[in-house]
């Protein structure tokens, strides 16, 4: 794939772009190689792997929450369900996943779902000048900023995890 044509990456950028931040639609990648992960996401952007803004869908008793999570942390499912009020957290599953955002894991941009979606922000994105986002193909990403994220998704930015993982992090 060479191209920003991809459907998924048109449905993210026209979302940008109608949320005010055609910076960021300008900005979207095509990568070389899919990116399913932070640790690949950063190798290939040559940025640290704090720096990606990982996608993480989770299923929150029964309905869709997508933690925007540093790819140094993994977040933490009990820290969640006190955050959000839910009684369970867990890991969706890519059904679950495709059904809530209209994208496939490795590739869940945060904006461009058939419907708004609760969002969590990790607190450690702010640390970056420079976040990197999915924008809806495995190999596509964009830049942005905590803030920015926050202002797209009107998701607050809150502690989701309890440790660092370094670059092991997914």
């Amino acid at each position: 794939m060479s191209s920003l044509a991809h459907p998924g990456i048109q449905k993210v950028t026209t979302a940008l772009r109608e949320a005010g931040a055609a910076e960021a639609a300008l900005g979207v990648r095509v990568l070389d190689q899919d990116a399913r992960t932070a640790a690949q996401a950063a190798a290939a952007l040559g940025v640290p792997v704090g720096a990606i803004a990982n996608s993480l869908v989770f299923d929150a008793d029964g309905e869709p929450l997508l933690v925007l999570t540093s790819g140094a942390h993994r977040a933490d499912t009990r820290l969640l369900a006190e955050l959000v009020g839910v009684a369970r957290v867990r890991r969706a599953d890519p059904e679950f996943v495709r059904a809530a955002t209209g994208q496939t894991i490795g590739g869940v941009a945060p904006v461009g779902h058939p419907a708004p979606l609760r969002t969590v922000i990790d607190e450690a994105l702010a640390v970056h000048p420079v976040v990197w986002a999915a924008a809806g193909h495995p190999r596509a990403v964009f830049p942005t900023t905590c803030a920015r994220l926050a202002a797209l998704t009107g998701a607050p930015v809150a502690r989701v995890a309890r440790d660092e993982v370094g670059s092991a992090a997914r």
